[in-house]
C-alpha cells in the first residue's frame, strides 16, 4: 500500500517534466517573431490630409503629421481648431496604426487611425475615439496625398 503514493508522486513528476519540455519546444523562435515585426522600409514622414466621416461627433477634416521611418515614429494631429501634439505610429505587415493622445479632464483618451500602407501611400481606413477605455465613436477615415497639408 505504501507503493501507491510513491507511484502517484512519480507519475506526477514525470508529467510536470514532460509538460515543461513540450512548452520549451513551443517557445517562439526569432523567425516567428520576425513574421509579426514591422517590415516596411519606405518612409512615411510627411503630412497627410485626413477626412473622418460616419461618426456621431468627430466628422471633419484635419492634418496628420508623421515623423519617422517605414516602421514607426512620432505623430501629431491638427483637427479643426484642436491641436494634438503627442502621438505615435507603427506599421506592421502593411497596416498603419496611429495613436494620438487626447487630453481629457481627469484622464487621457486616444484618437486612433488604422489603414493599409504600401510604398509610402496610406489607404482609406477606420477611425476610433477612445475615452475612458471605451469606444466613444468610430467611423471611416480617408487619407490624402503625402505632404498635402
Amino acid at each position: 500500500m505504501q507503493m501507491k503514493p510513491m507511484m502517484i508522486a512519480g507519475a506526477a513528476a514525470i508529467a510536470v517534466i514532460a509538460s515543461a519540455s513540450l512548452a520549451m519546444a513551443h517557445v517562439p523562435s526569432a523567425n516567428t517573431i520576425r513574421m509579426v515585426a514591422p517590415r516596411s522600409s519606405v518612409s512615411l514622414t510627411g503630412t497627410y490630409p485626413v477626412t473622418i466621416t460616419h461618426t456621431e461627433f468627430n466628422n471633419g477634416t484635419g492634418c496628420l503629421s508623421l515623423n519617422g521611418n517605414g516602421k514607426g515614429g512620432s505623430a501629431s494631429l491638427t483637427f479643426g481648431s484642436q491641436s494634438y501634439p503627442l502621438g505615435s505610429f507603427i506599421v506592421v505587415d502593411g497596416l498603419l496604426v496611429v495613436t494620438i493622445t487626447e487630453p481629457l479632464s481627469g484622464q487621457n483618451g486616444a484618437l486612433m487611425f488604422m489603414a493599409p500602407s504600401s510604398h509610402g501611400n496610406i489607404g482609406d481606413g477606420v477611425f476610433e475615439n477612445v475615452e475612458g477605455g471605451a469606444n466613444d465613436g468610430s467611423g471611416n477615415v480617408a487619407f490624402g496625398s503625402k505632404n498635402g497639408c
